[in-house]
């Protein structure tokens, strides 16, 4: 890589690092996981950075994509074996925005991943569907029934009244 092209990709990692981390976040559910699966995609634009300049960002967001897709249809396979009886779980107090955040953090990491990629793209990046779709590799229509159904599961995972206090400005209304 030049020089120029190398002031290009740093100037680059600074100014878009906060958007890109935070996809990359809603995808893993997890700091660690986010930070590596970005350091890993900022790594790969890096070595393409000289034909990929005027479309970084959407690269860097495929990237992303593609890997978590990969580590969990990884994980999906290499799962640990059931017990017979299930492990004691702690209660947490459900008070405060806290608790309503971990319990949309935990039904949207149990989305099926192309679900959970439609809504981070679609309501977190606020892309259109039509960006999606192209992001995705898959018709509008998909974006579209990917989002409804992702939404339906998020309301019986969480409740609809949940749903709707964590984001009444965001949150689309599903008619069903």
């Amino acid at each position: 890589m030049d020089k120029q092209a190398e002031r290009d990709f740093t100037e680059f990692v600074t100014q878009r690092t906060g958007a890109l981390f935070r996809m990359a976040y809603a995808l893993t559910g997890n700091q660690h996981a986010a930070e590596d699966l970005l350091q890993n995609a900022l790594a790969k634009a890096a070595l393409r950075w000289r034909g990929i300049r005027g479309e970084a960002e959407p690269y860097v967001r495929r990237i992303m994509y593609h890997d978590a897709v990969s580590h969990w249809r990884w994980r999906r396979r290499h799962r640990e074996t059931s017990t017979a009886a299930p492990p004691d779980r702690r209660l947490e107090d459900r008070s405060g925005d806290v608790d309503l955040r971990l319990a949309l953090r935990d039904a949207l990491l149990r989305l099926p991943p192309r679900q959970r990629a439609v809504l981070v793209l679609r309501y977190l990046d606020d892309l259109s569907e039509q960006q999606v779709a192209d992001m995705l590799g898959c018709s509008t229509g998909t974006v579209g029934s990917q989002a409804s159904r992702a939404l339906a599961n998020l309301r019986r995972s969480v409740g609809p009244t949940l749903l709707s206090a964590a984001a009444p400005h965001t949150a689309p209304e599903v008619s069903r």
